[in-house]
């Protein structure tokens, strides 16, 4: 007979409330997509505080609905309440976070992708008994677009200004004219980016799902780029490029690949002699212990619903895994055929490496 187990009921009441606080996370993810989608935080931080009543004048949306979501997200810390004004206030540190896509903690890319591994769930789900991969193009429709601006902050405010600087003599090159490919290119943010900020280079943003090719163009026409400079194709990690790149990039992207040591081993094939491979991924430390924070608990379940599903519809049976680490990157790069890898940066989500033969 099984002895009766014992628990120590400080230690229970404790969990109980940090369990609370993720169902409270949980269920405020769809309000959040809510006050983004219907401009609530613009309005807020644009026409200053405002009773539930005021905000309904302002935005022409239903008082009562507006009265429990500002009761909501001020029961969550998002909004500010004074009681004796009755008055909803988005202080400036939410305001970076819910209203501001240019502030480098912009996060609502972050919630709206909490929407797609609830709709990959079934397909995830399955993989588990059956050690079968879920497609990236199989995935939930919305997610491409969400990862995109889940990433696109982090990219803003590091790229060119600490990244390509942290890479040596890549930024000499880039200002005289250099060839780059930027291999999982996505919906080109990334790209777009470099472009701007070197006129002489010439840029090829590459990603395998022919959806985000699309927005990756349409992207580049909206930012008023010149198509014979900069341009997006659709081509696997294996296949892509004519070679002759002075640099090739890939930023959080590598470890969704199903073969990263053949992607590797084409990288080099595609560089010239003298060129670079910038490898941006998810902060990670090689140890799986000291990766049990928020920051790996946030990417390793999105590893687990999004990047390793990808990688294992490859058909390899290879999946790096958002949360590789340093040490495993290293050796897959080296396998490649790279004889010199080193940390040139990184910054509390991203770790970049640069490769050379």
């Amino acid at each position: 007979m099984e002895a009766t187990q014992t628990f120590d009921e400080n230690r229970l009441n404790a969990f109980v409330g940090q369990v609370l606080g993720d169902l409270g996370g949980a269920y405020s993810a769809a309000l959040v997509k809510i006050g983004d989608q219907l401009g609530l935080y613009r309005e807020l931080q644009q026409g200053g505080p405002a009773t539930s009543t005021e905000l309904a004048e302002r935005t022409g949306f239903s008082e009562r609905y507006l009265r429990e979501w500002l009761a909501h997200h001020a029961a969550s810390n998002y909004l500010e309440y004074d009681q004796a004004t009755k008055r909803f206030r988005l202080p400036p540190e939410q305001a970076m976070v819910f209203a501001d896509e240019d502030s480098p903690v912009y996060m609502i890319g972050g919630f709206e992708n909490v929407f797609t591994t609830l709709e990959n769930e079934p397909k995830v789900r399955e993989g588990f008994r059956t050690g079968q991969g879920v497609a990236w193009g199989d995935q939930a429709h919305c997610m491409f677009c969400a990862v995109a601006k889940f990433f696109r902050p982090g990219y803003m405010h590091n790229l060119v200004q600490s990244w390509l600087p942290a890479l040596d003599g890549v930024v000499e090159k880039l200002e005289r004219g250099a060839k780059v490919a930027d291999l999982g290119c996505g919906h080109g943010h990334s790209t777009l980016l470099m472009a701007a900020a070197f006129p002489n280079s010439i840029f090829v943003g590459y990603d395998f799902h022919g959806g985000s090719i699309d927005a990756a163009n349409a992207h580049r026409d909206e930012h008023g780029l010149d198509p014979g400079r900069v341009r997006f194709e659709q081509a696997t990690a294996s296949d892509f490029g004519d070679g002759d790149f002075d640099l090739v990039t890939c930023f959080d992207a590598l470890h969704d690949m199903g073969d990263p040591v053949g992607a590797a081993a084409h990288v080099l094939d595609q560089l010239k002699p003298d060129g670079t491979w910038m490898v941006v991924e998810p902060m990670a430390a090689d140890e799986l212990s000291d990766n049990f924070n928020p920051v790996g608990r946030l990417f390793y379940a999105a590893s687990t619903s999004i990047c390793v599903p990808t990688a294992l519809a490859q058909n390899t049976g290879f999946a790096l895994g958002a949360q590789a680490g340093e040490r495993k990157l290293t050796e897959v790069i080296r396998d490649g055929g790279f004889s010199t890898v080193r940390r040139a940066a990184e910054t509390p989500f991203n770790i970049v490496l640069e490769a050379r033969r």
